[in-house]
């Protein structure tokens, strides 16, 4: 019975160790395409000169936000270097090199980054620093990497006379974490969709692509499908509810089902401007993915095109031109890994432990202790359009004057107009600015958009400066008896010429 029980928990929370390498290069891919995307926006976002300068945000976060290595300089090479540094940990995680530091390194440039600049965050950057966060408490180099072709014979196979399953599953308390933080993810996101009544009634979906901000693309085709997209409504909630199966399912069925989210994640991407948020989520589901899968999936050998090609050989002097740089064998280091065999496993127990509680504290499962540091239950992390969806559309006009008195929209350039955009989203440069503004609109201190307003009066050619700005967004509800009407609510107002 023991073993019977060991083994359905081994198939149900363990990970195929291919998967974990897919994972690997998966994560290091995203962190790739997020630097990218964010390097073209650096000064606006992570310099003194941009929206947030550094005394700005040590007043909007405390201590907390000067824990960020970004923080330390407002420079703008600055942070091109540690934009760099950050692409080098990243590729060396994606081929597989000295995996768990530049896995660690990569956690930790990516968590410096965020705590830089809270405004442009959204749900799917706080599940990315969770899923590098079990990330390297796992063996993300066992297969597929240059961490592999190093090792010797028996440590890259697993050994002879190894069954070919048990060689490539791996079961600790962080896959368990790696897993079930994505179940809470989504069972928390179904919890809040309850609570509301549009996602019960089924119109949820037609709602959230009725707000222009976000519709792109496949969006305003699905649009003009009302039936499909409430079927739609009815499958998605069906899937969050019963997200908890992604665990309790095993081989082809549980790959299927996994399948189905991702298809799902893929569509938001191909309707909505989210940013990386559904490639994130796509890939924190590769972990689900069974033996079963991996072991149908051909050699490079068996491609057309790659057959005769020298992949192995340039992998090969990959891994040879990189030197294997590892720790020296003494009796510490051996003493310090047989602590950390005993240690860490209880450690990551209560880690685990905790990020469910906090979970389900923000849904209020769990009440929060009167010891805790805040009053209430956290806000939930997982709110993605729930409990019911936004019911405003929102673009931003920023009256700018210039020196020689003309007026310009200091945000989006051109002449000032206040009617909306032929494409709302696009009038944003990227969801991290649509973002911006959202979090603008709620924000409690004035001088939060004030940064927005004086980062404005930069912009502009110096030959003809910008005297004033002021910074509105236009607010046109979506649905009720009102939907072509707006309000123009400012946010800011700033004088240039004042120091």
């Amino acid at each position: 019975m023991v073993r019977r029980v060991r083994t359905a928990v081994s198939r149900r929370l363990g990970v195929d160790a291919r998967a974990l390498a897919a994972f690997r290069a998966a994560l290091a891919a995203l962190v790739l395409a997020d630097i990218f995307l964010r390097a073209r926006f650096l000064t606006a976002f992570y310099t003194d000169a941009g929206v947030l300068p550094r005394s700005l945000l040590y007043e909007q976060y405390g201590a907390l936000s000067r824990l960020s290595l970004h923080a330390l300089s407002g420079a703008a090479w600055v942070q091109g270097l540690l934009f760099g540094l950050a692409v080098v940990t990243a590729l060396s995680m994606l081929v597989g090199y000295r995996t768990t530091l530049a896995t660690l390194l990569s956690g930790v440039l990516l968590t410096s980054l965020h705590y830089r600049n809270p405004l442009v965050l959204n749900s799917g950057d706080t599940l990315l620093r969770m899923l590098f966060l079990w990330g390297v408490f796992l063996p993300l180099g066992r297969r597929w990497s240059v961490d592999a072709l190093h090792a010797s014979t028996t440590e890259a196979s697993g050994g002879s006379g190894v069954d070919r399953t048990a060689r490539n599953r791996v079961v600790s308390v962080a896959t368990a974490g790696v897993l079930l933080q994505v179940v809470v993810v989504y069972a928390t996101n179904a919890v809040l969709k309850l609570r509301g009544d549009r996602w019960l009634s089924g119109d949820a979906t037609r709602h959230v692509l009725e707000l222009d901000m976000f519709t792109v693309r496949l969006g305003d085709v699905l649009a003009q499908y009302p039936t499909l997209l409430t079927a739609f409504d009815r499958l998605w909630l069906g899937m969050l509810v019963g997200s908890v199966l992604l665990v309790a399912l095993t081989g082809w069925v549980r790959a299927a089902f996994a399948g189905l989210f991702a298809a799902v994640h893929l569509g938001m991407l191909a309707s909505m401007q989210l940013g990386l948020f559904p490639l994130v989520s796509v890939a924190a589901l590769v972990p689900f993915l069974p033996a079963a899968v991996w072991d149908e999936l051909p050699g490079w050998r068996a491609i057309p095109g790659l057959r005769d090609r020298p992949v192995s050989r340039s992998v090969s002097a990959l891994a040879s031109g990189l030197p294997d740089v590892g720790l020296p064998d003494s009796a510490t280091i051996r003493a310090a890994a047989r602590w950390k065999r005993r240690v860490l496993p209880p450690l990551l127990a209560v880690l685990l432990v905790g990020v469910l509680a906090w979970n389900a504290a923000t849904v209020g499962i769990v009440a929060v202790p009167d010891a805790a540091p805040v009053d209430d239950s956290p806000d939930p992390r997982w709110g993605m359009f729930a409990p019911t969806p936004a019911a405003t559309d929102y673009w931003v006009v920023a009256p700018g004057t210039l020196d020689s008195g003309d007026s310009v929209d200091a945000f989006r350039g051109g002449e000032v107009t206040w009617t909306e955009p032929p494409d709302v989203a696009r009038s944003y440069p990227s969801a991290r600015w649509r973002k911006y503004v959202s979090n603008l609109r709620s924000a409690q201190d004035d001088s939060v958009a004030g940064g927005f307003a004086d980062y404005l009066c930069t912009r502009h050619e110096s030959e003809d400066p910008m005297v004033s700005v002021s910074v509105f967004v236009v607010e046109q509800p979506v649905r009720g008896e009102n939907t072509a009407s707006t309000e123009r609510v400012e946010l800011a107002a700033t004088n240039c010429s004042s120091p």
